[in-house]
């Protein structure tokens, strides 16, 4: 297996940068959208053959150093005994929880069809198979808020209304999450990702409160952990309180600024609306985002959140191939 993501994400020497691409199993992909011609969302996370096709999709047409679980974020659900819907143009609609006593434990037989998809990609696979779930935070606004929200005030009023609370509901989802990402390991991925892309929504007081929750889900994963959030620039000093994590940022502040704080091996961070301009236009970002990942002790390339729909795949095939190549010359220039 070529290792070359691994080896970045602990913090070890790589021959050129590492690159795989957040959403880069769905959307934008002519044949991924040929597949939604016949199958939903939801019936494509459960049938263990259509997920594996979509998790190698992009694998064939790009030289990834590494391949993403297709699933969905509030899959756990399932293994809780709740239900979900995929809302065209809303995103996911959920029957709204009052109090974590409404919540089961997580039956995790109930998501063997995920744990099946990773040991039959593990037998093709020659690059690593990351893994993800969500943050206690993001699974906990979706649970209150019943769907996507602008400001998840919700989740936030909790805090102030009703700390106990807010402390056994995180604890929970942090403790059935970690476990999912457990089983995930056994089943044999070779990193996890955890998304919280609505963090940025918090104060630093409420974020502060989150950092153990957040600790106590990563601590038992043997494997390397990216944690990634959007908008948290304003949290740095608690974010980087977080031990054992490879750093995802998204797109609204360089890497340079990052570094200042966070002295550990990061992820991103290009703006995914770069891609939708030609190559020429958007390789002088690519440059840029290369060469300050150098001065971090590991540096993973990637957008700094989903790739967009619209992204021509050509221009995808382009940034690889341009990630490389100056991910070489960086290593041959400080060597």
């Amino acid at each position: 297996m070529r290792d070359r993501l691994i080896r970045a994400l602990r913090g070890e020497p790589v021959d050129t940068t590492p690159i795989w691409i957040m959403r880069q199993a769905g959307r934008y992909l002519p044949e991924y959208r040929k597949l939604r011609e016949r199958y939903s969302m939801l019936e494509m996370c459960r049938r263990v053959d259509l997920a594996v096709e979509v998790t190698l999709q992009p694998l064939r047409r790009f030289d990834l150093d590494g391949a993403i679980l297709f699933s969905d974020l509030l899959v756990p659900l399932w293994g809780m005994g709740r239900d979900f819907e995929l809302v065209e143009g809303k995103g996911p609609v959920v029957r709204p929880v009052e109090r974590v006593d409404d919540l089961s434990p997580l039956d995790l037989s109930r998501l063997d069809f995920v744990l099946e998809t990773i040991r039959r990609l593990k037998k093709d696979l020659e690059v690593p198979l990351l893994g993800f779930t969500g943050a206690p935070l993001t699974f906990a606004a979706y649970l209150l808020e019943g769907r996507p929200s602008r400001d998840f005030a919700r989740v936030r009023a909790l805090f102030y209304r009703d700390p106990e609370h807010f402390h056994a509901l995180m604890g929970f989802l942090a403790r059935e999450l970690s476990r999912y990402l457990q089983a995930q390991v056994e089943a044999g991925v070779d990193a996890v990702q955890i998304f919280d892309s609505w963090a940025g929504a918090l104060p630093p007081e409420i974020f502060a409160a989150l950092v153990p929750h957040i600790q106590r889900m990563v601590d038992p994963l043997t494997v390397p952990v990216i944690y990634f959030s959007t908008g948290t620039f304003h949290l740095l000093p608690w974010l980087s309180r977080l031990k054992g994590v490879v750093l995802g940022v998204d797109w609204r502040m360089p890497l340079s600024a990052w570094r200042k704080s966070w002295q550990g091996p990061i992820q991103g961070n290009l703006d995914p609306a770069a891609l939708l301009a030609p190559p020429e236009a958007f390789l002088p970002a690519v440059r840029r985002v290369v060469a300050a990942g150098r001065t971090f002790s590991g540096h993973v390339f990637n957008l700094g959140h989903g790739i967009l729909p619209i992204t021509p795949p050509e221009h995808v095939a382009r940034l690889v191939e341009a990630v490389h190549e100056l991910g070489r010359r960086e290593q041959e220039r400080q060597t």
